[in-house]
């Protein structure tokens, strides 16, 4: 059976609220000297809206996307109580954080097009 149009409108809805506010509480309320600059770049939720999936891009090494990453699960527990208050609702998903890599995928991939680029312009063969 398909999914009804007003169901996925509201998950959608519900996501783009919880990038939002968790967005705004990693940026200032937040006070764990482990998260460093960071942002929301996505939030997934599962069909039942139980849990959620928080795509967190970190900028930094690989040291810093650790240490955000353990900040962040730590303060799940008062990350859901805020948004239990905010957003006015009965249930806050479970929270689940990653590290989204996907901008320094890109960029990786672009350098090398770039550079297979050069080598075909300046005719050296691999």
């Amino acid at each position: 059976m398909p999914e009804q149009r007003g169901r996925k409108y509201h998950q959608e809805r519900v996501a783009e609220t919880l990038r939002d506010e968790i967005g705004a509480m990693i940026e200032g309320e937040l006070s764990d000297p482990r998260i460093s600059f960071a942002y929301v770049s996505q939030v997934v939720l599962n069909p039942g809206a139980k849990s959620a999936l928080i795509y967190v891009a970190v900028d930094g090494g690989a040291q810093e996307e650790e240490d955000t990453l353990e900040g962040l699960m730590a303060a799940r527990g008062y990350i859901r109580h805020e948004l239990l208050e905010r957003m006015g609702v009965r249930y806050v998903p479970e929270l689940t954080f990653h590290i989204d890599r996907s901008e320094k995928m890109k960029a990786r991939i672009d350098d090398l097009l770039g550079r297979k680029r050069r080598k075909q312009q300046t005719g050296i063969r691999d």
